[in-house]
């Protein structure tokens, strides 16, 4: 069974992803086999620079991002050329768009190229209002219209006959400044920039089953800085709106009401954080002993609570405002899934059943992934960089790694030394014949001794290596061979 392994060939190329988030960014690296991928790199690592997604200081993103790069180079063996990146989530336009070809050959059936070709053109001629700080983000489309048909997604209209085609976009406009800094960023570290993905766009394929996307579902990301709500129905995303406040909100709020500093607040969050304090059991009773100060702070585990259930509410409320506003509440058959890293809140789903009437459940990246046991990326955090790994597989990125090169070997100089000795010889080789052990007469014996030189190291540009070099491993060379060429000698007069 090995060794028929062995014998399959299957394309193989890496795709790696870089996740920039708020609070951690991450560097997700696959192995693809064909369209398989494997994850064999995930990590993260605290974030710098970025606030609410957006980058504010390239130059300390650009530090953790080339950290996390040099971990996965070493780790993996590889050098690392070019990388997808995810485009910010907040401050982000929804627009329509629209385009409308006459077809050169009406007698062709319609391909996906020309789908391609008619969603550039809509993209091309959309004109933005600002164009020198904004900048087209992604697109999806929502229908196509033909000559016999019309509100057809794009699967239906791909191989139908028509004169015309139509298509109705969804665009997503953001800051062109976003694009600068990750030019910015990965032209200093010498690293191309494959693709560049609106992350609400291809995080679904990660989380969601055919089911949800097909029956209407809302995808809502709580970050440390963002939350997004993206609604999807017919496999479209139909609807997509982002506001600034996450899990750091929470933190804020522990660190100001129990005058903690942020380091520590966030830490109480995590392991003692919980929404709807009557659900909290046997902690409600519990208090934390805060021993920096003297005289020492106790702070009930049930009033910090009371603190997250506060913030996380404002939080849900403005979720299910935006699933009201999308006109599309009565259309979630799926109801609504919860990722990213604050989405991980004990008891946060049970409060947001409560508060929509939805069934609700937390996302994790789909076991079509596969990856090697106890991989840490089956988290709700990492579904951002597991669905760009998904998109470029689709979307035939090129390998973004090579093996690394090797430098390669220095010729050796070598030095030709000619040992010249006075020792009996006789015909055969023989130092003494057997037959006879008397004195043998003395002959010349001349030696070739190969002696490569090391180090070759350049002194004044032109090759030529210093004079005192040589000469020092010769007279050592030569000191040697000729000690042990009299050792044998009297060894074997003896």
């Amino acid at each position: 069974m090995i060794e028929a392994k062995k014998e399959i060939s299957f394309d193989e190329k890496y795709i790696a992803a870089i996740d920039l988030g708020s609070s951690k960014i991450a560097l997700c690296v696959a192995l693809v086999q064909g369209k398989d991928p494997h994850i064999v790199f995930y990590k993260e690592a605290p974030s710098a620079g970025i606030q609410a997604s957006t980058i504010f200081i390239p130059m300390k993103t650009a530090g953790v991002v080339k950290k996390l790069i040099a971990e996965a180079e070493k780790e993996l063996s590889i050098e690392i050329k070019q990388v997808v990146v995810g485009m910010p989530r907040n401050d982000v336009l929804q627009v329509t768009a629209s385009a409308t070809m006459q077809r050169d050959n009406p007698g062709d059936y319609i391909s996906a190229e020309e789908v391609q070709t008619i969603k550039a053109m809509a993209l091309a001629t959309y004109p933005l209002p600002f164009p020198d700080k904004q900048a087209i983000y992604g697109a999806v489309a929502q229908s196509f219209t033909i000559e016999d048909g019309f509100e057809l997604v794009e699967k239906d209209v791909v191989g139908t006959l028509s004169p015309t085609l139509e298509g109705n976009f969804k665009v997503f406009v953001g800051r062109k400044k976003a694009n600068d800094s990750l030019d910015k960023i990965f032209n200093e570290l010498k690293i191309e920039v494959a693709k560049r993905y609106f992350v609400p766009e291809v995080t679904a394929a990660a989380v969601l089953s055919k089911e949800e996307l097909k029956n209407g579902v809302a995808l809502v990301d709580i970050g440390a800085g963002v939350t997004s709500v993206s609604i999807y129905r017919g496999n479209i995303m139909r609807y997509y709106e982002a506001f600034p406040f996450g899990g750091n909100s929470v933190s804020g709020d522990i660190e100001t009401e129990c005058s903690l500093d942020e380091d520590l607040a966030e830490k109480i969050k995590k392991r003692f954080g919980c929404c709807l304090p009557d659900k909290l059991g046997d902690e409600k009773d519990k208090v934390l002993q805060i021993r920096l100060t003297d005289p020492y702070v106790e702070i009930p585990v049930k009033y910090i609570s009371e603190i997250v259930t506060a913030r996380y509410h404002e939080i849900i409320d403005a979720v299910l405002f935006h699933i009201q506003e999308s006109g599309l509440q009565n259309h979630l058959r799926g109801g609504i899934v919860l990722i990213g890293g604050a989405s991980k809140q004990k008891n946060l789903d049970l409060m947001v059943k409560e508060m929509s009437g939805f069934n609700v459940r937390r996302g994790y990246p789909k076991r079509r992934i596969s990856a090697p046991a106890g991989s840490s990326f089956y988290t709700p955090s990492a579904t951002s960089a597991i669905g760009m790994v998904l998109a470029a597989v689709d979307d035939d990125v090129p390998d973004c790694a090579i093996a690394p090169v090797k430098e390669e070997e220095k010729n050796e100089e070598v030095v030709k030394v000619i040992v010249t000795s006075q020792t009996p010889v006789l015909p055969d080789g023989q130092l003494l014949d057997p037959d006879d052990f008397g004195k043998a007469e003395p002959g010349i014996k001349q030696t070739t001794v190969n002696v490569p030189l090391p180090g070759n190291k350049k002194h004044d540009g032109k090759g030529e290596d210093e004079p005192h070099v040589k000469q020092g491993v010769i007279a050592l060379v030569w000191e040697t061979v000729e000690n042990k060429l009299l050792k044998w000698y009297d060894e074997m007069n003896k």
